[in-house]
């Protein structure tokens, strides 16, 4: 049985550098928090009966052999509780590594999991039984906390193990939407959509028909829109007043220069209503501006002949107080359709909050934008689908107007999977693991 010690920041990298050097056949031994981290005691070619002997179990984090005489009954009942807290931890890492043993001897599934889960129980009985004021239990509570999450990532690889022994074309799915970006909550609902005997190629090439499936689509072009007064709304720097731009470029060469207008309700940024106002020169459209809820209705009045009527609105974060000054001016308007605009290139937790923060004003749909800077865009389509928002258009550059396009949803799919091939990349199996352990151990 070969024995190391693992120091790492966090229990997270401490089990990745046990799992790189020693497999995933190690089993844990003892962890222990330290000055500059977590320590882990891991052994390859696991052997009870030597643990047992070399008094592993009992060395971390044991209780020490004496102990300072006692003042009073309650420092003698706290003692003892510490005691108790300690001993409980010891016990709870040597049946997570009988746990771990069990389940590389083919042992089922569950019974590791259920191990594990006792193991927990156990330590956190014995901390809330402490008094929260006594700084040895408070060390025993970050003890019981790397605990809990060394089990976590235990079980996480042993579950995602599991998952690709035992339903390997499900896996296979799980890592190739991993690498399209796909967000894990996503991926998931995504894969309760897949047969339950499936064959290699359907593996292959489902996963893309469902992406494509969920992603809402409004179906507006630019031959058969309806025209009427379309607000873009989204946070700073997404490219609304440019897309705006484009869509009075196609509505120009449509209906007429005379049959359009621009509304610019943008009076916090420097030079948003000049540069709308010089797209509107080389258009030959004209563009009013409005500062507020009355000042927008009396441009609106005098606009109602016009086919189409386009306002750009001030990009503003979720946390902008302004933000509900535009809420109150947008919602005065009746038959104001709000577009939401989205940048692909954005982390996929800024597309999702910022979908978030515009949903009291109830988008009708979405634009798409910055395709062509966006090296991964499986997390705007993963925000999209989460919020069944359907794209009107997706724009992909700044020409004014042939960057944009009806959205289609095979094409986006398409669009990211050839993002995929382009990086050539595997993700990490921690990665999965984390993403998608937890959830792989429901039984087939």
């Amino acid at each position: 049985m070969k024995i190391k010690r693992f120091v790492a920041p966090d229990m997270r990298q401490a089990m990745r550098q046990v799992r790189d050097e020693q497999g995933p056949d190690a089993v844990i031994l003892s962890t222990r928090r330290l000055d500059d981290g977590i320590e882990i005691i891991a052994a390859l070619d696991y052997d009870e009966a030597l643990v047992r002997e070399a008094g592993f179990a009992h060395d971390a984090p044991a209780a020490k052999a004496t102990v300072a005489p006692v003042q009073d009954d309650r420092a003698a009942q706290r003692a003892a509780r510490i005691d108790q807290a300690r001993a409980a931890t010891a016990a709870a890492v040597e049946r997570a590594a009988r746990a771990d043993a069990a389940v590389h001897s083919n042992a089922p599934q569950r019974h590791a999991s259920a191990a594990l889960a006792e193991s927990v129980a156990d330590v956190v009985r014995a901390a809330t039984a402490s008094p929260g004021n006594d700084a040895a239990v408070n060390g025993m509570r970050a003890e019981i906390n790397d605990l809990r999450e060394m089990l976590q990532v235990q079980l996480s690889a042993l579950s995602w193990n599991h998952m690709e022994r035992e339903q390997p074309l499900r896996a296979r799915v799980l890592r190739e939407l991993t690498r399209l970006g796909i967000d894990a909550d996503v991926a998931r609902a995504l894969c309760a959509e897949l047969p339950s005997a499936m064959t290699s190629d359907q593996a292959r090439y489902l996963p893309l028909g469902l992406i494509s499936r969920n992603v809402r689509i409004t179906g507006r072009n630019f031959d058969t829109v309806g025209g009427g007064i379309t607000a873009l709304v989204g946070t700073t720097g997404v490219g609304k007043t440019t897309t705006i731009a484009k869509l009075a470029a196609r509505a120009v060469l449509r209906h007429g220069a005379a049959n359009v207008a621009l509304i610019s309700t943008d009076q916090y940024r420097v030079g948003a209503g000049a540069q709308l106002e010089r797209y509107g020169r080389l258009l030959g459209v004209r563009v009013f501006n409005a500062h507020d809820a009355t000042s927008l209705r009396n441009v609106l009045l005098q606009l109602r002949g016009r086919h189409t009527v386009l306002v750009d609105t001030a990009g503003l974060a979720g946390n902008d107080p302004k933000l509900q000054e535009q809420f109150d001016t947008l919602r005065a308007m009746a038959d104001l359709r709000v577009c939401l605009v989205l940048a692909a290139n954005m982390q996929s937790q800024a597309i999702d909050g910022a979908i978030r923060a515009y949903a009291p004003l109830a988008p009708q749909s979405a634009i798409l934008t910055k395709l062509d800077e966006a090296p991964l865009i499986g997390g705007a389509i993963s925000a999209v689908i989460r919020h069944r928002l359907p794209l009107d258009y997706t724009t992909d550059g700044q020409r004014v107007p042939e960057d944009i396009a009806s959205a289609d949803a095979r094409k986006l799919v398409l669009l990211a999977a050839q993002r995929v091939k382009q990086r050539n990349d595997e993700p990490d199996h921690a990665i999965l693991a984390e993403r998608f352990g937890l959830s792989a151990s429901v039984p087939v």
